[in-house]
């Protein structure tokens, strides 16, 4: 087996949670199991083939568990692994970081930002809204 070489250690967190939409699916997952179809209806801009993929990614990295229920019509249901809650906190730092980048670049925040349960800050109306 070849050992992989990276130059800095944020390559091998990149090579696991980069690109456009693997974040997204894991923040959606940090409130709860999703099916296929929840995450799709909650990201409406992302294909169900990247979708798809995503999840097996995320699912190989062992990030994300796959649960099938043997069932018909068929069951599938994603939820975040223990150690993709590890990732909690990166997300979280991400999700602030953007926030300040919109303020910074758009002013008022709410005039960018949908209108979703992952924009709740305050605990108590997440604890509702859930």
């Amino acid at each position: 087996m070849v050992q992989k070489k990276y130059n800095i250690s944020v390559e091998a967190t990149l090579e696991v949670i980069g690109g456009k939409w693997k974040c997204v699916i894991l923040c959606h997952l940090t409130h709860g199991t999703k099916r296929t179809s929840d995450l799709k209806r909650l990201m409406p801009a992302i294909t169900q083939k990247m979708l798809t993929q995503q999840l097996r990614e995320l699912e190989q990295d062992g990030i994300v568990n796959r649960i099938s229920y043997n069932q018909v019509p068929p069951k599938v249901e994603y939820e975040l692994s223990e150690y993709g809650w590890s990732l909690k906190p990166i997300l979280d730092s991400l999700c602030n970081w953007g926030e300040l980048h919109i303020i910074k670049e758009y002013g008022d925040i709410n005039e960018v930002l949908e209108d979703s349960i992952l924009n709740y800050k305050d605990k108590d109306e997440e604890t509702v809204l859930r």
